[in-house]
């Protein structure tokens, strides 16, 4: 009787190891390696953003790797192009939870693209973290796993909005914007900043993200006697406009985009058209020959390894994943979803090397920043025009 008796106690005693070993078991991580997703534009519209933002994201993940890694693991950065393509996000967004079964994501490009994969990330228990987009989706409502580093699209306008008004004694505000989840989010808030200050919005017009031809919104506007108009836009339709207007003799208007157009092509246009437009960023613009040293070594340690500049993107990518080690480095050697969220909470005022606001997150904050700077274009080159704002 005894040997039965035995043997299913070792039975027990195995499958009970077995359970505990399979309940230790964190996805994307092991004794050796933490393995980081990625889905961005790699080759559609968007991908000078994707590019430069992976890039920078591998950049920080060698340097850690490079110095012996966090508590012993090495970091393994898997990115996917997604095209800036909704379906190609998804096919990108199933391979990264499933088949390469990623601890967390960082820097995933494009709000409709971060939208469509969310769902099935959060059902997985994958940190999203400092995705490259401030749509306001990506930290509202609060989800423990959402992760933003400063103020959102609305927040941006909100602000810009405000300092142009008060600033400049702008009396009749407008507004364009692209007829997208973007832009609708941008006239939001352009509509309830002017009702904070009791003022009305005067027009406004709206755009596919593919028009080149901006002659009407613009004459529509103009006729309407606009003097700011709060501008919904991102890169081709924030110059395009612009230069349309001036080239209609109209220069006594002024327009503020969000974050989304602050972009050195904005800025580089040519033929100097968009001299003295006005939008928001969250750090002054880099640029080499007038950067501090820490930047510069910078700069050239990422042009000598990718062969180009680094673009506003990867600016932002290489924030980003900076401060997704800091979170992975506080977890502590016992690493999961849950040591990383703590470790991440324990963040407090991270500053980054291009200047951006310092960042502080808690068991209620997942937005690490609220302030930004007004920019504005002069002399082919974006130029700080405020200290840091908020509405």
């Amino acid at each position: 009787m005894k040997k039965p008796v035995l043997a299913g106690l070792a039975v027990g005693l195995g499958l009970a190891a077995g359970m505990s070993a399979a309940a230790q078991t964190v996805q994307g991580v092991t004794k050796n390696e933490i393995v980081i997703g990625v889905h961005t534009d790699l080759s559609g519209v968007a991908a000078s953003y994707g590019v430069g933002s992976s890039n920078a994201i591998r950049m920080r993940a060698e340097e850690v790797n490079e110095a012996g890694g966090i508590h012993g693991r090495k970091l393994r950065v898997i990115v996917e192009d997604t095209g800036y393509q909704v379906p190609r996000a998804v096919q990108a967004g199933n391979k990264l939870i499933k088949r390469d079964r990623v601890f967390l994501m960082v820097g995933n490009l494009g709000t409709p693209m971060n939208n469509a994969v969310l769902g099935e990330q959060m059902a997985a228990n994958i940190p999203n973290m400092f995705p490259i987009t401030a749509a306001r989706q990506m930290v509202e409502p609060f989800h423990r796993l959402k992760f933003g580093a400063n103020m959102s699209y609305y927040d941006h306008i909100r602000a810009g909005v405000k300092w142009v008004v008060e600033q400049k004694g702008k009396k009749r505000v407008c507004a364009m914007y692209q007829d997208t989840d973007f832009g609708k989010e941008v006239f939001q808030g352009i509509q309830d900043q002017l009702k904070a200050m009791n003022m009305t919005l005067v027009e406004s017009v709206s755009h596919k993200p593919t028009d080149q031809d901006f002659t009407a919104q613009i004459t529509r506007l103009r006729a309407a006697n606009c003097d700011l108009i709060g501008a919904g836009v991102i890169i081709r339709d924030a110059i395009i406009p612009y230069a349309t207007a001036r080239k209609l003799g109209w220069t006594d208007v002024d327009f503020i985009g969000s974050s989304a157009s602050y972009d050195q092509i904005v800025a580089g246009a040519q033929g100097n058209a968009t001299e003295g437009f006005y939008t928001m960023g969250y750090f002054p613009m880099p640029y080499r020959d007038s950067v501090k040293p820490e930047i510069g070594a910078w700069w050239d340690k990422y042009k000598a390894k990718f062969g180009q500049d680094p673009s506003i993107g990867a600016f932002y990518g290489y924030t980003a994943m900076d401060v997704v080690v800091r979170g992975l480095q506080n977890a502590g050697p016992n690493l999961n979803v849950d040591s990383f969220i703590k470790g991440m909470e324990q963040i407090q005022a991270y500053t980054d090397i291009f200047g951006s606001p310092p960042q502080s997150y808690g068991p209620n904050r997942r937005v690490g920043a609220d302030s930004a700077l007004v920019m504005q274009v002069r002399g082919g080159r974006f130029v700080a025009a405020s200290e840091p704002v908020r509405y």
